[in-house]
């Protein structure tokens, strides 16, 4: 059996309390520093008036990515400004995956991007994230 690194540890921390991450159906498919991939299925409840996703699916999605890979180092951070891009509608079953990738991270501000994409790997949106990084640790 294959160790777990930091980062899978601090991610199994916070998803196990995350109702709505797990609401969402997201799957990990990578944990690690400074970056996290997730992916999740879009449902008929997720859809807006328009019968396309509602725009805070995706822009939850990517949130749940920035937050995974900005804990991944084992210390406690939090969003202090998020903005996103939707590039392309997102409809019912459509497959998003979200890759969060750190831009940067200094003593107390980090900025990462997290591209989401759906199953044909077209870019859907563009999201980017600050955290700002406490001096607490992950207890794992």
């Amino acid at each position: 059996m294959e160790e777990k690194t930091l980062a899978n540890k601090v991610v199994d921390q916070m998803m196990e309390k995350d109702a709505f991450s797990q609401w969402l159906g997201i799957e990990r498919l990578e944990d690690a520093s400074g970056r996290s991939v997730l992916r999740m299925t879009v449902r008929k409840e997720m859809l807006n008036g328009f019968h396309i996703a509602h725009g805070g699916i995706c822009y939850s999605l990517a949130d749940s990515a920035l937050a995974f890979a900005s804990n991944s180092h084992g210390r406690k951070a939090v969003s202090i400004e998020t903005s996103i891009s939707h590039t392309e509608s997102v409809h019912e079953d459509d497959v998003l995956t979200a890759s969060a990738v750190e831009e940067h991270a200094g003593k107390k501000i980090a900025f990462y991007h997290v591209r989401v994409t759906n199953q044909h790997n077209r870019m859907v949106a563009l999201f980017k994230g600050t955290v700002y990084r406490t001096e607490k640790d992950w207890e794992v």
